[in-house]
């Protein structure tokens, strides 16, 4: 009996170190994930990092770049697009004017009744219309056809409260958010077609003249007074309003920026000076691109892997359409690296673009205290079950690495064209400092909070108290329709009988 007792007593001895060895090693492997994973997001802070100096080297960057844009025409890696809008609303506008905004699969038309300073919008109405796919790779006759068709039935709508004086036709903004060559306020040439369009028959020629002859084949009495992109309509839509606005910049699922610009500080503009003195320009600012910008391996491998590699770097690095993307190439190397989900790789997660930016908000704002958004969308979305919290608060660190360093730089870049027009710093000798107000436009801004407090925070850290208090950077929802009827107002063929 007294061997069989050593026995078992040795034979449970033995399998009590065994537990114990796999345990320890259990903790081991899971002590060097955790410090791989720990690594990696060190380096990625790092890399992503955004102090004050290098924001004003990006800034800086921006201003030099509009210099040579607006210098010469392929100066830049900005476009520094001349709109042909030189005549911004001020809230006297009177009269009923229509919008078309074409950017996309759907289209909306909008009326609206405008009142003067006293009444301002009197009364909107707008409609959505869906594309049938077939039109978008059809030929153009039949795209604008079924465009101006719409419009016309949209016409016939009109109400008692919209009225227009006996006589007059009914003018319209077209909100045209394609690559176009602007050769006038109411013409443009189609560069190329993006988003799915591929109508061949329209690539060279002026799209309003397209609209017009739609119009016309509809027996439709209806002028095209003003070509103009989202980001223009925002401005514009901010600055009837208000007066200071004079940025407007789109952060949605991509970005740009427009501003008003001084007219006799664009020397690539060869025409006479507008009577204003000033030029909205469109600076396509999505494609800026600077040593200076903190980029990463992330970066480096969306961008080869993108449908435009080398181009379009800042939008890349700040936009709506790629933030996300970012996070699912940052999670892919960690649970690669560091086996963050497990042993195994989630298959999901090796899918571009499945883990898109509002997803992205969501968890980086989860407060609660075992983040189960954070939980819930990793299962939900990338099917892994049962994360530990310990991996819920990996996945938020880098959230908030990616969304700040996308916000800052977004920052300095608003901040580069303050600097350019003069913006950026208190009036000297106890003078008055002009208010200054950036109209901001788009779903990214809008709804991502930490995003944009984060921006608006860095504006102020870069210009100093002083200067930041003259600076205000407001929301502008959905201001580019509504701007693109008031720049129909703005630019009416009637101005001039009106004044007189």
């Amino acid at each position: 009996m007294g061997k069989v007792a050593v026995t078992t007593a040795v034979v449970g001895a033995a399998a009590a170190c065994a537990v114990a060895a796999l345990v320890v090693r259990h903790r081991m492997r899971s002590s060097g994930r955790c410090a791989r994973a720990a690594a990696l997001l060190k380096e990625l802070e790092e890399r992503c990092a955004t102090p004050l100096g290098k924001l004003r080297q990006v800034a800086d960057a921006m201003m030099v770049e509009m210099h040579a844009g607006l210098a010469s025409e392929g100066g830049s890696k900005l476009k520094m697009l001349i709109s042909y809008v030189d005549k911004l609303p001020t809230g006297d506008e009177t009269g009923l004017f229509y919008a078309l905004d074409l950017g996309g699969t759907n289209f909306r038309v909008l009326r609206v009744q405008l009142g003067g300073k006293e009444q301002r919008v009197v009364k909107k109405e707008p409609k959505e219309v869906s594309i049938p796919p077939h039109l978008m790779v059809g030929g153009s006759d039949e795209l604008f056809d079924f465009i101006a068709s719409a419009l016309a039935e949209f016409v016939a709508s009109e109400g008692e409260d919209f009225h227009i004086p006996v006589g007059r036709q009914r003018e319209l903004g077209f909100t045209f958010s394609f690559p176009v060559r602007q050769t006038s306020i109411a013409s443009g040439t189609l560069i190329k077609w993006t988003k799915g369009f591929n109508i061949e028959g329209t690539v060279g020629e002026d799209v309003v003249a397209e609209l017009t002859r739609a119009i016309e084949r509809q027996c439709l009495d209806m002028r095209v007074s003003a070509l103009v992109n989202d980001t223009i309509g925002t401005l514009a839509g901010a600055r009837y309003y208000d007066n200071d606005v004079i940025v407007g910049v789109i952060l949605g699922t991509g970005t740009n920026a427009a501003y008003v610009e001084r007219a006799h500080a664009i020397p690539k503009w060869h025409g006479l000076l507008p009577k204003s003195g000033e030029m909205v320009i469109n600076m396509e600012w999505g494609n800026f691109r600077s040593s200076h910008l903190p980029t990463t391996d992330y970066d480096q491998t969306l961008d080869t892997e993108s449908l435009n590699p080398g181009e379009q770097i800042f939008e890349k690095l700040i936009s709506g359409m790629y933030l996300g993307e970012i996070l699912r190439n940052v999670l892919l190397r960690l649970a690669n690296e560091a086996a963050l989900f497990g042993d195994s790789v989630p298959p999901k997660l090796e899918t571009p673009f499945i883990l898109r930016t509002p997803v992205m908000s969501a968890m980086h704002h989860d407060n609660s205290p075992d983040l189960k958004v954070v939980g819930t969308k990793l299962k939900e979305l990338l099917g892994i079950p049962n994360t530990s919290l310990k991996t819920r608060k990996v996945v938020v660190q880098a959230c908030d690495i990616i969304a700040k360093r996308g916000a800052r730089l977004a920052a300095a870049g608003i901040v580069g064209i303050l600097k350019k027009i003069g913006r950026d710093s208190a009036a000297k000798d106890g003078g008055d400092t002009p208010r200054t107000v950036v109209a901001i436009d788009g779903g990214l801004y809008e709804h991502y909070n930490i995003f944009s407090e984060c921006l608006r925070s860095t504006v102020k850290e870069m210009l100093g108290e002083e200067a930041s208090a003259s600076v205000v950077i407001k929301l502008a929802n959905d201001g580019s329709s509504i701007g693109a009827a008031l720049l129909a107002a703005s630019h009416s063929q009637y101005l001039d009988v009106e004044e007189s």
